[in-house]
């Protein structure tokens, strides 16, 4: 979801419940006094529209309460049981106000119906309730006005859902509000019919808020220009040849990324997995909603070559060597077996210590024999690359 959460500071989880609960409670105190108002207005001045506003103004209370309670939980911190957080229940809950808001306009509708078929039996209110019914559309809109601020400022989705609660209850404020200046006027049919304009108007806000959310559900990626920021973000770091297979997901107001980068395929671990903290930085601070990053490190692009399935392992390698070694003087000088699996077969590259008194050729000679007899000698020829053999130099004081 993007609405009300563009271009806002990163907050803190408790900073964003502590505004979300502030605006909840201010709406909740609000509510409940309208409510109260509305329906004693409406029974002494025989206004049955405002007497329906204050019962859908009721309903609000509840909306509010989801808020509170949505807000609390998804402001706590990762656990065992919730790795990633607790966001998808604010997520949740806005599909909660969304149904509800789906309720609301199709009561106000199949209402609006109602007095549309039996619309000659419609007695008109008293004028006073006129000034009861503006106090109401005064009092919602202020609401709204207020809670929209809050919810941009802490790019909370929730609450801006909750928001335009207010202000399709503002709406249908208006609605009341036209539907008893018709009344008196002489027109009690204008009510039903702005009701239903309205209904409809609610109806496709409570579609929206319910189909955004349930994107965010099953896991849909962020917007392509957020996306766009990440690659490039990781194409900056220095050692990255590319980047692939870039998954992204929101969790509430918050969201997460995984991403494949390509590095050169003979460096050494630590080397790669410094590569992945430079990348992990970068796409950190090019977000602010971004609270997890994870970064696989590859040799080579997984999507277009031969994955190393199959493969043998380091233990049936070094078991091979020795096998195919046993009765080479040189299995004693092994230093260091290094494996690359690269292209869908296994390189390998063997150091040896290298005595003083043999010649470079006579090296050069042993390198080729040796790597030839470690080739025939293997249960896996077919899946062998190149083999390296490396010879190390001795210091004078016999150190390598």
């Amino acid at each position: 979801m993007t609405d009300g959460s563009a271009s806002v500071a990163p907050l803190s989880r408790r900073e964003r419940y502590r505004a979300t609960r502030l605006a909840t409670i201010v709406a909740a105190v609000v509510n409940s006094l309208l409510a109260v108002t509305q329906i004693v207005s409406g029974w002494l001045f025989q206004s049955q529209a405002l007497i329906a506003d204050g019962v859908h103004t009721l309903s609000d209370l509840v909306s509010d309460g989801v808020v509170l309670v949505a807000a609390r939980k998804a402001s706590a911190s990762p656990d065992r049981d919730h790795p990633y957080g607790h966001g998808r229940i604010e997520t949740l809950a806005t599909v909660v106000v969304g149904v509800m808001l789906a309720i609301a306009a199709l009561g106000i509708g199949w209402f609006a119906v109602q007095r549309l078929l039996d619309w000659e039996l419609m007695t008109g209110p008293a004028p006073a309730a006129l000034a009861f019914a503006v106090l109401t559309l005064v009092a919602k809109e202020g609401l709204y006005q207020y809670t929209v601020r809050v919810a941009r400022r802490i790019g909370s989705p929730l609450l801006h859902a909750n928001a335009w609660h207010h202000r399709s209850d503002a709406i249908s404020s208006l609605v009341v509000l036209v539907g008893i200046g018709g009344a008196v006027a002489g027109w009690p049919w204008l009510d039903a019919v702005a009701a239903l304009v309205v209904a409809l108007f609610i109806l496709r806000m409570a579609w929206r808020l319910v189909f955004k959310s349930a994107a965010e559900l099953i896991d849909t990626a962020l917007e392509p220009e957020q996306v766009a920021t990440i690659r490039d973000a990781i194409a900056g770091v220095p050692g990255v040849k590319s980047a692939h297979m870039l998954r992204t997901r929101r969790l509430g107001n918050e969201a997460a990324a995984d991403v494949h980068i390509q590095v050169a395929p003979k460096i050494s671990v630590s080397e790669g997995h410094q590569i992945a903290d430079e990348v992990y930085r970068a796409v950190m601070a090019s977000l602010p909603a971004l609270r997890d990053v994870t970064v696989h490190v590859d040799p080579e692009n997984d999507e277009e070559q031969l994955r190393s399935v199959g493969l043998p392992l380091r233990p049936e390698i070094t078991e091979c060597l020795r096998a195919a070694w046993h009765d080479a003087p040189e299995l004693a000088a092994v230093e260091q077996v290094g494996l690359h699996y690269l292209g869908g077969r296994v390189h390998v590259t063997v150091t040896l210590r290298l005595d003083d008194e043999q010649a470079g050729a006579e090296l050069n000679r042993r390198a080729v024999e040796l790597a030839e007899l470690l080739r025939q000698r293997s249960d896996f020829q077919d899946q062998l690359g190149q083999i390296l053999i490396l010879f190390r130099a001795r210091t004078s004081d016999g150190r390598p």
